[in-house]
């Protein structure tokens, strides 16, 4: 009751059952909504599950791409659903422990961007971007999680470990 008060007078914004915003006003912009990791994260964190983005947002995210997409998906562990806000929409999909071996990584990341860039597509400036992007620390997670990526990912991985 509390809460549904507080959302009519604009004091707290529902974003999904069980889940709510403070909202941002901008004197230009007006009201902002939340970024989408922030609505993500507050969402594996109250179902106690983890997220890995794919596709285009990883690509984006690794700046390997300018496109930022306005569905955005993640991979989880935890229930699928689809929670729209503002103009976004997140879509977490339920998946294998294979394809959450990596997430919270670096190299889930990369993996995943790769996977979405394909195998044709991939070019030094790719790597190049993704190099400058690597720590020693993220070079030797690389390497111990090539057994979690595809054949042609794994061997771009080794490369970039080098």
């Amino acid at each position: 009751m509390a809460l549904t008060r507080l959302c009519r007078k604009g004091v707290i914004r529902h974003l999904a059952r069980g889940l709510y915003d403070y909202p941002i006003d901008h004197p230009t912009f007006g009201r902002i909504p939340p970024s989408a990791d922030a609505v993500a994260r507050a969402l594996a964190k109250r179902d106690a599950s983890r997220l890995q983005p794919t596709g285009a947002y990883a690509a984006n995210i690794l700046g390997l791409s300018e496109q930022v997409p306005t569905r955005i998906v993640f991979l989880t562990d935890g229930p699928s659903r689809r929670v729209k806000f503002g103009n976004q929409e997140i879509v977490l999909k339920k998946t294998t422990p294979r394809n959450m071996a990596t997430a919270g990584r670096k190299s889930g990341d990369i993996i995943q961007a790769l996977r979405h860039i394909g195998q044709d597509h991939i070019t030094d400036t790719t790597l190049a971007i993704l190099r400058r992007q690597l720590t020693p620390k993220d070079r030797a997670q690389l390497l111990k999680d090539l057994p979690h990526a595809p054949g042609w990912v794994a061997d771009i991985l080794r490369r970039l470990a080098a």
